[in-house]
């Protein structure tokens, strides 16, 4: 008698479904980590346009960066201002209808203590240039505004001359020349080498004209 042939295995439905519902869900992480890692190449590269492009304006702009690095260090190492006070002035003035004297007190701001120590070695000299200055001076001059702004600039030039410093005023302008073809040409001006002025300003502690 011949035996039955064997039925076939039964796939069991159960099993076979959550192998294909894993199988799903790896491609679709691989994907979102690709649309992230795609993602994040694009966001680096525009950032590094971005600082390239700010490089590229910061070099056109030329002493722009040394300039704010140099405020920087400025204000990190801010140190309060050196003042070198001189005794008051006391000289007649040059007035011809009148005689009329003037007391002036002059203070002088300076760069650093080193100027102010230097500065004192050649305050006999500088006292000298200064009298001089007022000696030439008339009291209606000296009682101008004008007068006054001019008086510091010359007492500035004056305090700086004996330490052989030399404040050389902007040449004026050039005046035109006419040449050969009767066309007017205009003069070159002469540059000139700025020195260092260790004085930043001259201050008047007191003023007074009789």
């Amino acid at each position: 008698m011949a035996t039955a042939a064997a039925a076939p295995p039964v796939v069991d439905a159960e099993v076979v479904v959550p192998k294909k519902g894993k199988k799903k869900l790896i491609i679709i992480i691989a994907a979102v980590l690709a649309v992230l890692l795609i993602g994040g190449g694009v966001a680096a590269y525009m950032l590094k346009q971005k600082a390239a492009a700010e490089a590229a304006a910061d070099a056109e702009d030329g002493d722009a960066p040394v300039a704010k690095e140099e405020h920087a260090k400025k204000d990190e190492h801010k140190v309060p201002p050196v003042f070198v006070a001189l005794d008051p002035f006391v000289v007649n003035l040059a007035d011809r209808d009148a005689e009329r004297f003037a007391q002036i007190g002059v203070t002088l701001q300076v760069d650093d203590a080193h100027v102010a120590d230097e500065l004192k070695l050649y305050l006999p000299a500088v006292r000298n240039g200064i009298l001089m200055v007022l000696a030439h001076k008339t009291s209606a001059e000296l009682l101008e505004r004008s007068g006054k702004e001019l008086l510091a600039a010359e007492i500035m030039r004056e305090s700086v001359r004996p330490m052989g410093i030399n404040i050389v005023a902007d040449t004026p302008a050039a005046e035109p020349s006419t040449s050969a073809d009767g066309a007017d040409k205009p003069k070159k001006k002469k540059k000139k080498p700025v020195e260092h002025n260790p004085i930043v300003s001259v201050n008047f502690s007191s003023f007074i004209i009789q």
